[in-house]
C-alpha cells in the first residue's frame, strides 16, 4: 500500500458563515469516517492561516526567520489528510470525494518515505 496526501487548498480570508460551512464539515466527517471503515485513513489535519506560519531560510551560515507564508497567493494549504491505497487510480477515487465535499481544489500526491 502507498500513502498519499489529499492536500485541501482554500481561499484566502475568513471562512464561510456556519449555515454554510455546517453541512461542509458533517458531510467531509461523512466521507472519513467511509475512509476510515475502508481502512485507508490514516489522518487528517487542518492548518491555521498562513499569516501564522514561520519561514526558515538558509543564506549561507545564516537562517533568515520571516513572519508569513513562503509565498503569497489568493489560495494556500489549508489542511490535509493522509490516506493509504494500492494505488493512484483508488486515491484518486477518495480525493475525488473529498473535493465533491468540500467543493476546493484537492491535490493527490503519494508519499516519499526515507527509510534510512
Amino acid at each position: 500500500m502507498t500513502r498519499y496526501m489529499l492536500s485541501v487548498y482554500q481561499p484566502a480570508g475568513d471562512p464561510p458563515p456556519p449555515e454554510v460551512l455546517e453541512p461542509i464539515m458533517r458531510d467531509l466527517d461523512a466521507v472519513n469516517q467511509e475512509m476510515r471503515a475502508a481502512g485507508a485513513w490514516v489522518f487528517a489535519a487542518g492548518l491555521h492561516d498562513p499569516s501564522t506560519a514561520t519561514v526558515l531560510r538558509a543564506d549561507g551560515d545564516e537562517v533568515l526567520v520571516t513572519d508569513g507564508p513562503f509565498a503569497e497567493g489568493k489560495e494556500h494549504l489549508g489542511g490535509f489528510t493522509i490516506i493509504e491505497a494500492p494505488d493512484l487510480d483508488v486515491a484518486l477515487e477518495w480525493g475525488r470525494k473529498v473535493a465533491h465535499v468540500l467543493t476546493l481544489p484537492i491535490e493527490v500526491r503519494p508519499l516519499k518515505f526515507d527509510t534510512h
